[in-house]
């Protein structure tokens, strides 16, 4: 992998081309991601780099009338984070991740800044992010299970059909598609094209959707299967 960031999803809008065609776009605000670390094979094991985004302040915990330790800050940073974050002269980053550069040796903690401009207009990526959450679904919306007869004269119209047999083995396989909790999964959508790219503003707009509410965190890769 020779390209790949960290951003955040803004929403969906749509753009004409020169011919006047409507093209529908994800809008995403891509970096700046710094480099925190780059791992080597000496000290490591792997070559990758380590990348933050999105500035966050450090967790501040605090005392009440009664004097029990209250957290003000919940989201912010651990003490660890911030002193990880110090060694590179960064400050804590809300979001941490690792990218196995083909070129990682070329990356200098502290100094190294990925931006928007590391992809280019037409390149195709893949998209990682965690999908909606539906919450509890039944088998239909949550698999796309068939429903039962529509009539009245049916005993069943959303329910999921037989879970088991009265047989052998007796019992509800795993893996069996039923009711649960639908969506809040990491979902990579592959071979997405990259239309327009703000270097100045970091922007970056994406070819149809992408998976994830807004704000919601989206890593972009270069795609494994270009096509």
């Amino acid at each position: 992998m020779k390209k790949a960031i960290l951003a955040e999803k803004i929403g969906m809008t749509q753009i004409f081309n020169e011919d006047g065609v409507l093209t529908p776009v994800t809008v995403l605000k891509a970096g700046p991601c710094a480099v925190l670390q780059v791992k080597t094979i000496e000290n490591d094991g792997y070559e990758a780099v380590q990348v933050g985004f999105k500035d966050v302040k450090e967790k501040v915990t605090s005392k009440d009338g009664s004097g029990k330790k209250v957290i003000r800050n919940p989201h912010g940073a651990t003490r660890a984070e911030v002193q990880h974050a110090k060694k590179a002269g960064e400050t804590p980053k809300k979001f941490i991740r690792e990218f196995r550069f083909e070129n990682a040796a070329e990356y200098v903690a502290g100094e190294s800044v990925i931006k928007a401009d590391i992809f280019a207009e037409g390149d195709k990526i893949d998209v990682t992010a965690r999908s909606k959450g539906k919450g509890y679904a039944g088998g239909i919306k949550r698999h796309g299970l068939h429903s039962g007869p529509s009539g009245h004269g049916s005993k069943y119209h959303r329910h999921a059909g037989s879970n088991g047999s009265a047989t052998t083995p007796g019992r509800v396989m795993k893996g069996k598609k039923m009711a649960g909790h639908a969506g809040c999964e990491q979902v990579t959508v592959q071979n997405l094209e990259i239309v327009k790219i703000d270097a100045e503003n970091d922007v970056i707009l994406v070819k149809g959707a992408v998976p994830g509410p807004k704000k919601s965190l989206v890593i972009v890769a270069e795609s494994v299967k270009a096509r």
